[in-house]
């Protein structure tokens, strides 16, 4: 058994008395030693959800078995649930189009080991991070866009999704579908289809504290309505655009002496920031989803 392997436990169910006790007794009589426990109970939701880390040495089963274990607990319960071991490696998969700082940002982190987190491929639309992707030993898959005065745009638009899913849904990729597909300053909608099928999965990096600025060009919108705050917003994608569960979201000061492109150039500061913490957050299960709230067990 590897040293430091964790076994990760995240359970939502409606709320009521006894569940701790429930899963502590089970844990318990399985002879599984607790390192990290966390709760919380949304009174007005009805809703219980809580995150379990155990000493995998500790557990006298695979993570298989404890899975078939713990099945009937959840279901006792009433609640959707996940059991993740920290000993397997967690994939992702990034999507890019021209703006290189979060894709650098990402690609730095993992090169250091700060995220724990294996990325298998890179997406892009331009082929003018292919140099930046290549360098650190991830492959690079260019999948052009039609531009905007193609006759044959939607189509063509339909046509590039469905490369894109079958490069992110590699049947030959060992575990299927990656851990996380990360629009990392990807300029282009996913979707609904696509936001349905990676729900959960697919998460994005907006340049603005939502829900404020939505849309294009955000920093431009703050600027003129001259705020004192901007941010950015780490989100799950879904089909309401810039509308999914936040799981992240950070803002620095701006004054009156900024102009719209210092905003721009301050903002990607905050971008990497908001989107490393959001995708490392989500990789280690942190992250419990509530319709369209979550729940971040920090």
């Amino acid at each position: 058994m590897t040293p430091d392997r964790r076994y990760i436990i995240t359970l939502s169910c409606p709320d009521r008395t006894g569940i701790v006790a429930r899963i502590a007794t089970f844990l318990a009589e399985l002879g599984a030693s607790i390192t990290e426990a966390a709760y919380h109970a949304d009174v007005e939701a009805g809703v219980f959800c809580t995150r379990q880390v155990v000493d995998a040495a500790s557990v006298p089963c695979d993570i298989d078995e404890l899975r078939t274990r713990f099945a009937p607990v959840a279901e006792e319960l009433g609640g959707e649930h996940r059991i993740s071991d920290t000993g397997v490696r967690k994939r992702a998969v990034l999507l890019v189009t021209r703006d290189q700082h979060c894709l650098h940002d990402l690609l730095g982190r993992v090169w250091a080991g700060e995220l724990p987190v294996e990325i298998t491929r890179v997406i892009g639309n331009h082929t003018s991070l292919e140099p930046v992707v290549t360098a650190h030993g991830v492959p690079f898959h260019h999948v052009p866009f039609p531009a905007p005065g193609d006759r044959f745009r939607e189509q063509r638009k339909v046509t590039a999704f469905e490369e894109i899913r079958t490069l992110v849904e590699d049947p030959d990729a060992d575990g299927g579908l990656p851990d996380a597909i990360v629009l990392a300053r990807f300029m282009q909608i996913l979707p609904a289809h696509l936001c349905e099928a990676w729900s959960g999965r697919a998460i994005n990096i907006h340049h603005s504290f939502l829900p404020s600025f939505a849309g294009a060009r955000p920093y431009h919108q703050a600027h003129r309505r001259g705020v004192k705050l901007i941010g950015a917003t780490c989100h799950y994608a879904t089909a309401d655009l810039d509308a999914g569960p936040i799981i992240e979201q950070d803002v620095i000061r701006v004054d009156h002496g900024d102009t719209a492109e210092d905003m721009v150039r301050r903002g990607r500061d905050i971008e990497r920031l908001v989107l490393a913490r959001g995708l490392r957050w989500h990789l280690e299960d942190r992250v419990v989803v509530q319709g369209n709230r979550t729940v971040v067990f920090r």
